[in-house]
């Protein structure tokens, strides 16, 4: 592989919603999200193949709403993926992007259905596809949406952006001594409970051999650099 060429064909990002949210913490910050995108645009000019699943937790945190139906609250959460793909389509658009939004709930006028097969025939025209409202299920996080679209598109790896530059044994923003992992197995990640996702998403990407690589979305040009094959953040791998 020459340093020129990206490390993977093909690719599921997953973005928090709050890392859209930018300083703002709440809603869209669109120079934050302008930012993101060009690092996306950058692998798309290198002809990655791309998917995104989008978060939805800088307009709504269900788990949060203790005095509302939890499958209520968990719909909310997928109206509001559904508006941060909007949003990241629309500038990804912009700087010369083909992009797709297909949804796990149908809102034809807005978005198309989630189909797999039109989905990978997207990625071999050369779009980059977001995949909104998480998995159309309640009781499931877009963690798992991640992991569910990677199998179903083949992707060659689940790059997982955050506001932590990996994983660690323990949370680095409340203790000093959290020590940071170059390098683990899924099955690692279940054992400890590593919170760097649900225990179902990390079982879907074990059960489909699946690796991820945690990184931080503070820089966003790491999307580039992750794709290109760079040494950042923790790979999560079993081989």
């Amino acid at each position: 592989m020459s340093e020129n060429q990206p490390k993977y064909k093909r690719i599921l990002l997953k973005l928090s919603g709050e890392a859209l949210a930018g300083d703002k913490k709440m809603g869209l910050d669109m120079p934050t999200v302008t930012e993101i995108c060009k690092s996306i645009k950058k692998c798309y000019d290198v002809g990655t193949e791309i998917g995104i699943v989008v978060g939805g937790g800088n307009y709504w945190r269900g788990r949060s709403s203790e005095n509302m139906d939890r499958v209520r609250a968990d719909h909310i959460g997928m109206l509001a993926t559904a508006m941060n793909a909007l949003a990241v389509a629309d500038v990804l658009e912009s700087l010369g992007c083909q992009v797709r939004v297909q949804t796990a709930i149908d809102m034809k006028q807005i978005a198309e259905p989630y189909i797999r097969q039109k989905a990978v025939r997207h990625f071999e025209k050369g779009r980059i596809v977001i995949f909104g409202c998480g998995t159309g299920s309640p009781f499931f996080s877009t963690d798992s949406a991640a992991a569910l679209r990677a199998a179903e598109i083949n992707a060659d790896i689940l790059l997982k952006a955050t506001m932590v530059d990996g994983i660690y044994d323990k949370d680095p923003h409340k203790y000093d001594d959290a020590v940071k992992y170059d390098s683990l197995t899924h099955q690692q990640i279940l054992v400890q409970s590593l919170k760097v996702m649900d225990s179902a998403a990390a079982a879907m990407c074990r059960e489909n051999k699946t690796p991820i690589l945690v990184f931080d979305l503070s820089r966003p040009d790491n999307i580039f650099d992750a794709v290109m094959g760079k040494k950042i953040g923790t790979v999560v791998s079993d081989k």
